[in-house]
């Protein structure tokens, strides 16, 4: 009985893993897929390997260009959102008081209210600082809008952090820096690097805030300008819009796979002896 459990959860596993990477097997295959087999039937070989797709994805609508400002919004919202995050998250992880219970009730309600309630006040509050249009005032609004949950995750990882080894390090004659700097900050890594991906991965997918807040061509991000494969009437030149995801997905499992290298298996392995 023991000996057909482990290849029953490798073939459990495997089929796991087949149900979530089938979408990205479907869009590689319509991205290099010809006219003629532009359907939604699942056909993942296709007949006619048509890869002229890639270089009329990225002939269209400034792909490049977009990818370019999509990268410099994700990774400065990120960078903020770490910087302003930290402090705050180590505050209410470790802090009690009125403090605390405010900026966690800030934290839930922050996370009540859909993005269409909000979207004409943060509009009118950006035109006022001619900051429409811009990828500054775009990044202000990621920055801002990922900023809780970020806060949340943060506090999570601050509060699994014994607050026993800060008392040894201060009996050591280590300052509140010094403890911060070379007992908290390394444990904290995993949730940094963690927080970090979350941040990028929402501003890089980010839709709503992008299409509302930007009017010119040059300032478009990735989700908007992949949109403009959609015609008018709804005609969508698929193998295109394909090759463009494919190729919108690349820098994200780029910055992924930089980054899953800090992440440890657990948060305070070796920390702690008993």
């Amino acid at each position: 009985m023991r000996a057909a459990i482990k290849p029953a959860q490798y073939l459990a596993l495997f089929l796991y893993i087949l149900f979530l990477g089938f979408p990205l097997l479907w869009l590689i295959s319509a991205s290099v897929k010809s006219s003629g087999e532009r359907s939604l039937t699942v056909n993942l070989v296709p007949q006619e390997w048509q890869w002229d797709n890639f270089s009329a994805a990225l002939e269209r609508q400034g792909l490049v260009r977009s990818a370019a400002n999509s990268a410099v919004v994700a990774l400065v919202s990120t960078a903020l959102v770490i910087v302003i995050a930290l402090p705050a998250a180590y505050a209410l992880a470790r802090f009690k008081g009125m403090l605390r219970t405010l900026g966690t009730g800030w934290i839930l309600v922050s996370q009540v209210f859909p993005v269409i309630l909000i979207i004409l006040p943060l509009f009118l509050i950006l035109r006022t600082m001619n900051l429409t249009d811009s990828l500054v005032g775009l990044t202000l609004v990621h920055t801002t809008y990922t900023l809780p949950f970020a806060l949340w995750m943060l506090q999570g990882y601050v509060s699994a952090i014994p607050g026993e080894l800060e008392e040894a390090g201060a009996m050591d004659g280590a300052g509140r820096l010094a403890v911060l700097r070379r007992i908290v900050f390394p444990l904290l890594m995993p949730g940094i690097v963690a927080t970090a991906m979350f941040s990028f991965v929402s501003s890089w997918n980010e839709f709503f805030f992008a299409l509302v807040l930007l009017q010119s061509p040059e300032n478009y991000t990735l989700p908007i300008t992949l949109k403009m494969f959609v015609g008018g009437e709804g005609k969508v030149a698929l193998g295109p819009l394909a090759a463009g995801s494919v190729l919108a997905a690349i820098p994200s499992i780029v910055f992924f796979s930089i980054m899953q290298k800090k992440l440890t298996g657990g948060l305070l392995s070796g920390a702690v002896k008993g």
